[in-house]
C-alpha cells in the first residue's frame, strides 16, 4: 500500500471453534458502523451486520457463519472505503457474540480470530485471547485523513455490552 494513495478495499475475515457437541452454537458476528466527517464519534449513520448491507453497497458481507463450522475464517466483511460517500470520515469494525443461549465471552471459546486485509497485506492478524473477558469488541477503525485518503488504526478494545448496543458505542469517542 503506498502511503499517498491510501486503502481503498479492505477484508475483515473472522473465524471460531463450533460448540461442543451437543451444546447450543456459538454465533459471532462482524459489524462495521459507518460516521459522518461532522460527527465523527456521535452516532452513527449506519450499522452494517449480518443480515443488512450500506444503503450504497460498499459494505458487505461475503461470508456468514451461525455455528463458526467450516475450514479457516468462516466469515467476512469487505468494505471499499475509496466508494464511500465523501461525507464520511470514519468506518469501525468490531466484532459480537450472541447472547441468545447464554452469556459468553472471549474466553468462552476456542480458535478465534480476526484478520484485516489490504488486498494480500495483513493490517491486523490477532486471536482475541487478550479480550478473554469481553462479549464484543473493536478491532479496526479506518479513518479519513486531511488530503481525503482511508488509513488503519488497529483498535482491539473489549466491550461487555449486548450486541445492539455495542453497535451504537463501538464509535464513542476514545475516553481519556
Amino acid at each position: 500500500m503506498s502511503s499517498n494513495t491510501g486503502l481503498k478495499k479492505v477484508e475483515i475475515r473472522l473465524k471460531w471453534d463450533p460448540s461442543p457437541l451437543k451444546q447450543p452454537p456459538h454465533h459471532l458476528d462482524i459489524v462495521a458502523a459507518t460516521y459522518a466527517a461532522d460527527a465523527p464519534y456521535g452516532r452513527p449513520v449506519y450499522v452494517v451486520h449480518y443480515d443488512s448491507r450500506s444503503p450504497d453497497g460498499t459494505i458487505n458481507m461475503s461470508r456468514h457463519s451461525t455455528t463458526g463450522q467450516g475450514f479457516g475464517y468462516v466469515e467476512a466483511m469487505t468494505v471499499e472505503l475509496d466508494r464511500l460517500a465523501p461525507s464520511f470520515a470514519r468506518v469501525v469494525v468490531g466484532v459480537v457474540i450472541h447472547q441468545n443461549t447464554g452469556p459468553k465471552t472471549f474466553g468462552d471459546l476456542t480458535g478465534t480470530g480476526v484478520l484485516v486485509l489490504d488486498g494480500y497485506t495483513e493490517l491486523l492478524k490477532d486471536d482475541l485471547t487478550r479480550l478473554a473477558g469481553s462479549c464484543a469488541c473493536v478491532v479496526a477503525e479506518f479513518t479519513k485523513n486531511p488530503s481525503g485518503t482511508w488509513e488503519f488504526r488497529p483498535s482491539l478494545a473489549g466491550s461487555d455490552s449486548e450486541p445492539a448496543e455495542f453497535m451504537r458505542e463501538m464509535g464513542a469517542a476514545p475516553q481519556p
